[in-house]
């Protein structure tokens, strides 16, 4: 690309797009020349097409990986991503970008602080929420305090999980990068000369994976704040966002919803969705193996992705970063994207199977305990379903982002399992599933609830039939030894 005339540098280094050099004189001020002459003179790495030497089209970029395009909010992101190029950190995400990008979508549209009557109404429903429950559930309530959060509250609080969850890939991410870069290294060793282009090749992976972790920042804030904006709650995505107990309610989402619920009044939906985070949460607090079975079992999954590194390098030399349509189709098409193996399908069903119970359960359990007082439980029960079942774009965002999907699949399912148990057992044996995790039901159980008991009955007999006979051998070897040491006495 030809630099603007008016400004000096090298004209066979490539510069940037003209809206940019204009966004970033104007964000920078002073400052814009000696970063835009540090620029001529070195480049940027990822985001200067080594092949062709076109500048890329950070808006086109920006828009293809669902970020943020305006200039307000580009600009501000290239003011963070130019501060990352300098640092020597080494942490596989932005995490202080990440943290701005998800407040500034949390009140995009708005995020006025919650006022008293919102919050006094919040704190009452779910106090009504754990006594409906006691009389369903055998167990207890979570014990911790009730909150009525504003959107940026939601995003400060369940932040830290969010980390936890998405930094294993960001590091697989980070590593593919770099691994396709230094496949580049020995043509550009033979353009520049072995020694030279040894030296690019080590800057430049050092500043892609600054810059990596830039965009996946910027990814991971947009996804959590676009999120903010639509759960109802602290458990809404059905893991554990919390580290300690307590329940919450965004009072202007949960009033927004019920404002499009003709015929069912605001206190109703109010306590129905106190409910299901009540439940959710006596789950995830006195369950004390579900927290770790669940985010270890996304952690896994995460660390285990391997990025299609062929692809992603066949996209490197094939993309013409300067033309914005050939870049939204590869991103689109998804050579970017995280590859699973066959061992991570087999981690998913786990997962999903385990997100279908958790959220099978909060479903009966919630019916139980909603039914006797709420006239409109099976509609509200069934619009949450169909809620859970679709997702909403920040989920589908998320997906794309760590190559997974929180929605549970399979809670219809699920919820029949669990009902299946209650009816033969009563709500103590359904209770009572979740004392261990080797108790959980299979996907061959959400196939089948009405065998469910069966299928238990015949693991009992086998498992006492196991104990038994491991009984009279070690009883025998007990016996031997005894006989043995009463012969060899002499007196």
């Amino acid at each position: 690309m030809t630099l603007p005339p008016d400004q000096p540098g090298d004209p066979d280094q490539p510069g940037l797009p003209p809206e940019i050099e204009q966004m970033l004189r104007q964000m920078l001020g002073p400052q814009a020349d000696d970063v835009l002459r540090e620029i001529r003179e070195h480049g940027l790495p990822g985001m200067v097409d080594p092949t062709t030497g076109g500048a890329v089209d950070l808006a086109a970029l920006a828009a293809a990986a669902g970020m943020p395009t305006d200039p307000a909010s580009l600009g501000q992101a290239m003011q963070r991503i130019q501060r990352m190029m300098r640092s020597t950190g080494d942490e596989p995400v932005d995490w202080e970008l990440a943290v701005d990008l998800a407040r500034q979508a949390a009140v995009a549209e708005g995020d006025p602080t919650v006022d008293h009557g919102s919050q006094r109404d919040a704190v009452d429903a779910l106090r009504v929420a754990e006594v409906w429950l006691d009389q369903v559930t055998d167990l207890p309530a979570s014990g911790g305090p009730e909150w009525a959060w504003s959107r940026s509250e939601w995003v400060e609080r369940t932040m830290p999980t969010w980390r936890r969850l998405s930094e294993p890939i960001a590091v697989s991410v980070s590593a593919a990068l770099a691994s396709a870069l230094a496949s580049q290294q020995e043509e550009l060793g033979r353009m520049l000369g072995a020694e030279q282009g040894d030296a690019v090749m080590s800057g430049a992976e050092q500043m892609l994976r600054r810059l990596g972790g830039a965009v996946f920042g910027m990814q991971l804030g947009n996804a959590v704040g676009t999120l903010s904006r639509e759960v109802f709650g602290a458990t809404d995505v059905g893991l554990p966002l919390l580290t300690t107990p307590g329940t919450a309610l965004l009072p202007r989402t949960v009033d927004e919803f019920a404002e499009g619920l003709d015929g069912v009044p605001a206190e109703e939906v109010r306590i129905f969705l106190a409910l299901r985070e009540a439940a959710h949460a006596r789950l995830f607090t006195h369950v004390s193996w579900l927290r770790g079975h669940l985010l270890g079992a996304v952690e896994a999954y995460a660390r285990g992705i391997t990025i299609d590194v062929a692809s992603l390098e066949e996209a490197v030399r094939s993309i013409d970063p300067t033309d914005p349509e050939a870049l939204q189709e590869a991103l689109s098409g998804g050579v970017f994207l995280p590859h699973t193996t066959s061992d991570q399908k087999a981690a998913l069903v786990r997962l999903e199977t385990a997100l279908a119970l958790v959220e099978g359960w909060v479903d009966e359990v919630v019916a139980a305990a909603a039914e006797p007082h709420l006239p409109h439980t099976t509609s509200l029960r069934e619009m949450m379903r169909r809620r859970r079942a679709a997702g909403g774009p920040a989920e589908q965002t998320f997906a794309t982002l760590v190559g997974l999907e929180l929605r549970p699949r399979r809670s219809r399912d699920a919820a029949r399992l669990w009902a299946q148990i209650a009816a033969d057992g009563g709500a103590g044996a359904r209770d009572a599933v979740w004392d261990h995790p080797d108790l959980l039901p299979t996907p061959e159980d959400l196939d089948d609830p009405a065998g469910y008991e069966k299928r238990r009955s015949a693991d009992r007999i086998e498992h006492a039939d196991v104990d038994r006979a491991l009984a009279e051998i070690f009883g025998d070897a007990d016996a031997e030894g005894d006989d043995t040491g009463q012969g060899g006495t002499t007196t």
